[in-house]
């Protein structure tokens, strides 16, 4: 009995043992296995996961345009305040407020009896003067050889000329009393001075007006074409004109009128160009401003006078330039920067010089090489930073980068499974 105790002790902690040693083959087994796996997911020729796609664009320096972007307020081509000649009541109003009138068109209508009056008056006061210069002639003629044959006295014929000639001058005298009297009697009908659109009437029926008021009866202005004035600092202009002198710039358009393009407050850029007229050879000395002033097309009177805008014009063509997509570019208070695929197809940050936007793009001058890839798009991809990546060309409108690359990873995780299960076998 003794001697079977102690087989039976010696024989269960064997069986202990050997399932022990078992269990941790097994558990080794499992991790070899394990590491095997994921050796084969991402290892070369595994099915691993690929470097991400990114949309790129080569870099192609280029001929670009320089616009520059100002403040300016449209300005009527021309206005004019609709006053009365003379005193009068308003009789009618003959026009349609804010209507488009035609040069000389009637616009009010003044009492005019008190100027009819007064012509009839002067055309009498001239038929008097002209009968006077009747007699007086006649009574020159009469004397005429009286004097030649010593009848009359040297002084009675001066006298004689003398009437004759005050005759002629009150006949004269008369016919522009007529004349004027006329004229006021015109002024009753007050006319638009030129063609344009006129605002609304400052007076009613039956006020009185007349030509000392400080208040114009309507204004009207000529809305087509319309100024643009707008202002440019005279450093900016300093600094342009030295780049033209360096030969880094050239004049955009040479020795013709630079075009100017409008864009309205809502941030849609009107459709007619214009053209500059003039930039003023003085610098406010108050704000350090040159004025300019452009023509602006304006045939549909779809702008109006006084309205704030936004002037862009191109006054510089830098031929080394470089457009980018504005996604491309990050924006920092810093500076602005762009991915570059660099040694290896690894992305490196780039900082970069704007001279503005020109559409969708920015204008890059500095900062970037010709052939350079820039990242454009897939940048969500890039989980990683410095990872390789694979540049695809980008094209506008395209679908994103990155599609490829989540197709290509389906078999990688298809794969932890299966070398899982082989695990567990």
């Amino acid at each position: 009995m003794p001697l079977h105790r102690s087989c039976s002790v010696s024989v269960f902690p064997t069986v202990s043992a050997l399932a022990l040693a078992a269990a941790t083959v097994l558990t080794l087994a499992g991790c070899g296995g394990g590491d095997g796996a994921k050796a084969g997911a991402g290892g070369p020729g595994g099915g691993g996961m690929p470097p991400p796609q990114v949309g790129v664009v080569t870099v192609q320096p280029g001929a670009v345009a320089l616009p520059t972007e100002l403040p300016g307020r449209l300005e009527a081509w021309r206005v004019a305040q609709v006053r009365a000649r003379v005193a009068g009541i308003v009789q009618k109003r003959q026009f349609t407020e804010g209507a488009v009138v035609v040069a000389n068109a009637p616009l009010f209508t003044l009492d005019a009896d008190a100027f009819r009056a007064a012509l009839a008056s002067a055309e009498a006061t001239q038929a008097r003067a002209e009968a006077a210069l009747a007699q007086a002639n006649a009574q020159l003629e009469r004397n005429r050889p009286l004097a030649e044959n010593k009848a009359i006295s040297a002084q009675e014929w001066l006298a004689t000329q003398t009437t004759a000639k005050a005759a002629v001058a009150d006949v004269a005298a008369a016919k522009a009393a007529v004349q004027a009297a006329k004229v006021n009697l015109d002024y009753t009908a007050i006319k638009s001075p030129i063609a344009g659109r006129i605002g609304r009437a400052q007076v009613s029926e039956g006020a009185l007006v007349g030509p000392t008021d400080a208040t114009a009866l309507a204004v009207v202005q000529q809305t087509h074409p319309l100024y643009v004035n707008f202002t440019q600092s005279a450093a900016d202009a300093l600094r342009l004109r030295r780049a033209f002198d360096g030969g880094q710039l050239k004049r955009a358009a040479g020795g013709a009128a630079a075009e100017v393009r409008v864009v309205l407050e809502d941030g849609s850029e009107y459709p007619l160009a214009g053209k500059l007229l003039f930039a003023d050879p003085t610098v406010d000395p108050s704000t350090g401003q040159v004025s300019l002033r452009a023509e602006l097309p304006n045939p549909s009177g779809v702008l109006l006078p006084g309205l704030f805008v936004k002037v862009r014009i191109t006054q510089a063509v830098n031929e080394q330039a470089i457009r980018l997509p504005q996604q491309a570019v990050t924006r920092e208070t810093a500076g602005d920067t762009v991915l570059v695929v660099g040694e290896g197809n690894k992305p490196v940050k780039r900082p970069i010089k704007i001279a503005g936007a020109m559409g969708p793009d920015w204008v890059v001058t500095d900062g970037l090489k010709a052939g350079e890839k820039v990242i454009v798009d897939g940048f969500q991809k890039m989980f990683v930073p410095g990872a390789p990546v694979t540049p695809v060309p980008w094209t506008p409108g395209a679908p994103k980068a990155g599609g490829a690359p989540a197709a290509a990873a389906a078999p990688a995780s298809g794969a932890a499974p299966a070398a899982a299960s082989a695990a567990s076998r």
